[in-house]
This record gives C-alpha cells, sequence and structure tokens, in this order.
C-alpha cells in the first residue's frame, strides 16, 4: 500500500478535504491520511510514499522529521532542504538572473543585533549605510519593508518617508528585511502552482481585507497577459524546484512584476480562496499526491530540487 500522507497545524479545510478527494478516486493500491508522527528514530522510513507538509515552517520539530523522511525514500513536498535555505531575498536575485521582472531590493541589516554578537561581529559592514542612495535607487518613497525570510503578510511596512522608514525600522528588531520598489499596479494576480505543471491564475486585490482578495474579475483581462504570466509561472518553480506553490505578480504597464513566489505553504482554506479555487487546489494536490504515490519506489530519492540547483552541479549558471 503506498500511503499519501499530509503533515498540517490549525488548517481545517483543505487537509480534510484533501484526504477525502485523494481516497475518494479509489486508486487501487494508494491510500491517503493525516501524518501521525510517532517515535522519530533516525534513519528510519516514515512509512508514507507521499507527504505534503503545510507546517514544517512553523514547527522546527517536523522539519527535522520530514528531513529524515525524505533521505530514506518518502517523496516530501516541498523539499524540506530546500525549503530550510530558500529566503525571498535570494529568490529576486535568481529571478534576475533568469530574466524574471521584479522589483528593485535591497537587503537591510537587522535593526538589533542578532543575540550572542557584538560590535565586533560587523566589523566588515559599512556604517552607517547610505539610505539616500538606496532610496533613490528604489525610485523614492513610498516603499515597501518586508521580512527577507517569512510569510503570512506578516511584519509587512509600507514606508513614506525617511521618518517613517526609521521608525517602522525600529520595531523589526532582529528580523533581516527587504527595501523594495512599490510597483504602482494596474492588475494583480495571485497563481497557484503544483507540479505537472498545474498552474491557476487568479484575480487578487491584496488591498483588500483577507477574505475578500480572491476576486471574481481581473483588472486587465488580456489572453497575451495571461500567457505571460503563466509562463512565469512555471519558469519561477521549474529554477526553484517547488511542488506546491504560490506566485504573485503586480502588472505595470503591461509587465508582470513577480512580488512574492517563495510560498511553499500557501493558503489554500475555503473561507479565503473562495469554492472554484478551493475545488482546483483540492482536486490537483490529490492528482499530484497520486501520480507522486504511483511513481514511488522504495530505496530511491524522490526530492525535486529544480533547475537551479541541478545548473550548479553542473557548473554552469541557470538560465
Amino acid at each position: 500500500m503506498k500511503k499519501i500522507g499530509i503533515l498540517f497545524g490549525k488548517e481545517n479545510s483543505f487537509p480534510p478535504a484533501f484526504v477525502e478527494r485523494v481516497n475518494s478516486k479509489g486508486i487501487k493500491g494508494v491510500e491517503a491520511e493525516f501524518v501521525k508522527v510517532e517515535e522519530v528514530i533516525q534513519g528510519k522510513p516514515s512509512g508514507y510514499a507521499v507527504i505534503i507538509d503545510r507546517i514544517s515552517q512553523d514547527v522546527p520539530f517536523y522539519r527535522a522529521y520530514l528531513k529524515n523522511a525524505a533521505l530514506t525514500g518518502t517523496a516530501v513536498m516541498n523539499n524540506p532542504f530546500w525549503w530550510s535555505a530558500d529566503e525571498k531575498f535570494f529568490n529576486n536575485c535568481l529571478s534576475e538572473v533568469i530574466k524574471v521582472p521584479v522589483p528593485k531590493t535591497v537587503l537591510l541589516p537587522s535593526n538589533q543585533r542578532p543575540d550572542d554578537t557584538s560590535e565586533q561581529s560587523f566589523r566588515n559592514m559599512k556604517f552607517p549605510l547610505d539610505w539616500e542612495e538606496m532610496v533613490d535607487y528604489l525610485g523614492g518613497f513610498p516603499l515597501y519593508m518586508k521580512p527577507h525570510s517569512g510569510g503570512g503578510w506578516k511584519s509587512v511596512y509600507k514606508v513614506t518617508s525617511f521618518e517613517d522608514l526609521f521608525a517602522k525600522f525600529n520595531e523589526t528588531k532582529q528580523l533581516v528585511m527587504l527595501l523594495q520598489e512599490n510597483i504602482d499596479f494596474d492588475a494583480y494576480f495571485r497563481c497557484y502552482y503544483l507540479s505537472g505543471d498545474r498552474v491557476r491564475v487568479m484575480p487578487y486585490e491584496p488591498r483588500n481585507p483577507h477574505h475578500l482578495r480572491y476576486i471574481d474579475k481581473p483588472a486587465i483581462d488580456d489572453p497575451k497577459l495571461m500567457k505571460e504570466i503563466h509562463k512565469l509561472v512555471l519558469k519561477i518553480n521549474h529554477s526553484l524546484g517547488y511542488d506546491f506553490n504560490t506566485v504573485e505578480f503586480a502588472v505595470r504597464g503591461g509587465i508582470p512584476y513577480a512580488i512574492d513566489y517563495c510560498n511553499p505553504a500557501p493558503d489554500a482554506d475555503l473561507n479565503s480562496v473562495g469554492e472554484e479555487n478551493f475545488e482546483w487546489v483540492v482536486e490537483n494536490a490529490a492528482e499530484m499526491a497520486i501520480e507522486k504515490a504511483l511513481e514511488h519506489k522504495a530505496n530511491k530519492a524522490h526530492l525535486n530540487w529544480g533547475n537551479f540547483i541541478k545548473a550548479s552541479v553542473e557548473g554552469k549558471m541557470p538560465k
């Protein structure tokens, strides 16, 4: 029996719907369930052919469990080793290399020194930084400041002046932040990606309350633009190696700028994404997991490393 498990936390709609959908298909030799984590013994297989990870970003114990599971043959989605290493600033840097439009961005050191460090720990860093030069490069205010690693719209700030920037920067404490160009967009889209090149482009309004952000009609309904966004979603996720992700695009002057695409446990709650999007992600996640389970072979690695890592191993630049 090939077991498919889903590891999750506070979610109440997607995990049970996913398990029910997989099992309703009646695929011989395949069944889905909520992951049950028992004693974690090094080198001992998890018992699952496939695990969908929805929570390890918040629970380090689960991340270690999933690495052990992947090492012993489970197809873990998303790859817990790469997920542990990835962050938003790198995503932007990679996008520059692979020719995906992104906002201009600079990386800021944490406002407060990390624990167990001193002034000597930062002897290599220029001080003070030239804030005016950075703001000029980014095109001037308003700008956005957000954590270089993180999600869920936590600690995201719009800053409108140097006074506002420094006041909000003081609130970030030990977080490493990005300062990013404001894209005054004409339309905005959030896109699901699941392996097997499953893409769903969803009109989205990030300025609305969370439960009203998924909207029915896009501000721009242009088949050529939709085709370009679809192509960029594939390009980004093939490079990063994610099996389950969302990518957000802000469209300015007909150009889709990738804004946020490090979301390996993306929102899939019925109450926020709406019935049609929920149905799509449940069905396509079930199909993806079943495909992975049917392909699964014992004593074989089943991790997706993406084109960036593959090119690096071969000594090549990503493209």
